[in-house]
């Protein structure tokens, strides 16, 4: 038997147009009638699952799934940083802004490393990959990006060598607990979803 999962990276908000570190915020109106648009991609689904933020949990439901909240679907916990925009964080910390691209185990921002995110979605990717059916998980970027390093072994400095666009499908798929990575940063109309 085999999972395929799915991730759906969360709408555009208004900390992605601002290139700004997010908080908690709601998605862009155009967002949401965006995500409903997808809905008829979405294919059979077994099981849903959406991060705890704003901005994932109105992407789930825009798209219509009855998803449950895990967690650990969260976003990299920017700490400090949460909130600022990518050029204030560079001319007030431009050492540490640095140190973070450059080393997965920094955090600088007193919140979560890269690494520890990877960690993160490792436990994640472990438990759920024992499954089988086809499951949709409404995240973030970041996740989906340290996911696609954990699947594929890679080194974690590949972590920003990845781009994840708002709305974008990346699917895996485990056999026997194996991941296999299918498709990254796909859009709608390169086939349904699971």
């Amino acid at each position: 038997m085999s999972l395929r999962l799915t991730f759906i990276a969360h709408g555009a908000t208004q900390a992605t147009r601002a290139a700004a570190f997010p908080r908690d915020e709601p998605l862009e109106p155009a967002s949401h009638a965006k995500a409903k648009a997808l809905r008829p991609h979405l294919g059979r689904i077994d099981g849903a699952w959406t991060s705890p933020a704003r901005r994932a949990v109105e992407t789930a439901e825009a798209l219509g799934l009855a998803a449950a909240i895990d967690p650990r679907l969260a976003d990299i916990d920017l700490g400090s940083w949460a909130g600022e925009s990518l050029a204030d964080v560079e001319t007030a910390d431009a050492a540490g802004l640095a140190r973070w691209m450059e080393d997965p185990t920094s955090a600088p921002h007193g919140g979560e490393s890269v690494a520890a995110l990877m960690i993160r979605a490792a436990i994640w990717l472990d438990e759920i990959g024992r499954g089988h059916g086809r499951i949709i998980a409404v995240t973030h970027a970041a996740f989906i990006r340290a996911v696609a390093i954990v699947a594929l072994n890679a080194d974690p400095k590949s972590f920003w060598r990845i781009d994840i666009e708002p709305l974008s499908f990346s699917r895996f798929l485990a056999t026997n607990g194996r991941w296999t990575l299918r498709s990254l940063n796909a859009g709608a109309g390169q086939g349904d979803v699971a």
